[in-house]
């Protein structure tokens, strides 16, 4: 049975409910995701197009097709600018950033992609101490 799992942007005006099965969950580490995110890499599940049912906000969707991209897009919520869920260019399959997720879905990444464009601090990043909370 497919796992179904709601999510919503940060401000809540978008929200849907979206199932696979999945069919990928990529860690994209490209130039682009960096920018995208504003951090080390995108976290993206794919699966089948009709795999989501929106709830609300989808007025408040904005899309940007990079010109000179095959497959590179940001689409996000105008009110709080969090990425949400889209079709891919070519409509083929429906691309969930998981920090969208209200609930952790039921596969885990399976691959790093475009590694060799990782930040050069990124190792050390994951070597550096950790807390539960900001540091004093």
């Amino acid at each position: 049975m497919p796992q179904e799992i709601k999510g919503s942007c940060l401000c809540g005006a978008v929200t849907c409910e979206v199932h696979g099965p999945y069919k990928r969950f990529y860690q994209c580490h490209c130039d682009r995701c960096q920018k995208k995110t504003g951090s080390a890499f995108a976290s993206l599940l794919f699966t089948d197009p009709e795999n989501i049912k929106w709830l609300s906000g989808e007025d408040k969707i904005k899309r940007f097709d990079l010109p000179n991209a095959v497959r590179f897009s940001n689409v996000f919520c105008t009110e709080c600018g969090s990425q949400v869920p889209y079709l891919t260019r070519d409509g083929s399959l429906l691309c969930i950033p998981a920090g969208f997720l209200d609930e952790v879905p039921d596969m885990t990444p399976q691959a790093n992609i475009f590694w060799e464009e990782k930040f050069a601090w990124y190792d050390a990043g994951q070597a550096a101490p950790k807390f539960s909370q900001y540091p004093e």
